[in-house]
């Protein structure tokens, strides 16, 4: 059996309808695992569901709000007795705000840390006694480079994600023991339908300003695609990885490695 094979494992990917989550999911099922995911609304659900069934993936959907301890209880509850104890959970679900800090409200930041780290909080400590109980379990938080760097306008959101990087060592620090690795994957710049507006080329033929910037930035001269993170989700979520634990893998194309180029 290969080490990167995970037939028999199940895997939760919170707010895995669409993106990096879906992308990420994809990857595992074609490894052999079984997919549960979940979303805010049902619509959104029945979107992720649809989606999946297109790509010849059986996925599990739930709904439910990641930020309420009661409602994730129950759904993981639920997930074991329908499809079984999870071995592999990725928290993935998360919002960002781009207001200036000064402009932001306390209300925005705390729904922002709400979302992107005490959530990742929630799902973890309710999915880690039924790993402790079975012997294994693969965490996966999905953390951003602004873990490690600042930028304008993402106070927030770099505030919570700079915590999940910590959350990420405390877990592994806590629970490693008990054959549990917890592990981050810190995506670079991925060309998603989101990010699509920043790579249009505007209407004198030139790139947009900020897709110069993370071209010029990143030592690969390119974006990243959803599908350069499954290789690196498999590793983490896989028995190749079962001495790694508290590492934050970064998947940006180098961009955390480089200075940058001397201006002209």
């Amino acid at each position: 059996m290969s080490q990167f094979d995970l037939t028999g494992k199940i895997a939760l990917i919170t707010g895995a309808s669409y993106g990096i989550g879906f992308a990420i999911a994809k990857g595992y099922a074609k490894a052999g695992a079984t997919i549960v995911f979940n979303d805010i609304k049902q619509e959104l659900v029945d979107k992720g569901l649809k989606a999946y069934e297109e790509e010849g993936i059986k996925a599990h959907g739930y709904v439910c709000d990641v930020t309420d301890e009661n409602a994730v209880n129950e759904m993981v509850a639920k997930i074991e007795k329908e499809v079984g104890v999870i071995d592999i959970l990725v928290n993935n679900a998360g919002i960002i705000k781009r207001i200036p800090m000064t402009e932001m409200t306390a209300a925005e930041f705390r729904q922002v840390i709400d979302v992107d780290l005490n959530a990742p909080f929630i799902v973890s400590k309710a999915v880690i006694p039924s790993m402790i109980k079975k012997g294994h379990g693969k965490i996966i938080n999905i953390c951003s480079m602004m873990s490690e760097l600042g930028r304008e306008t993402v106070s927030a959101y770099a505030a919570a994600k700079g915590g999940l990087k910590m959350l990420t060592k405390n877990i592994a620090s806590e629970y490693g023991e008990y054959n549990i690795q917890c592990n981050g994957i810190g995506p670079g710049y991925i060309a998603t339908p989101q990010t699509a507006p920043l790579r249009e080329i505007q209407p004198d033929g030139e790139r947009h300003p900020f897709d110069k910037f993370i071209i010029a930035k990143t030592p690969a001269a390119r974006w990243g695609n959803p599908e350069d993170l499954e290789g690196p989700a498999i590793f983490l979520a896989s028995d190749a990885s079962n001495f790694v634990n508290g590492h934050i893998l970064y998947v940006d194309g180098g961009i955390l490695a480089y200075i940058g180029k001397q201006p002209k």
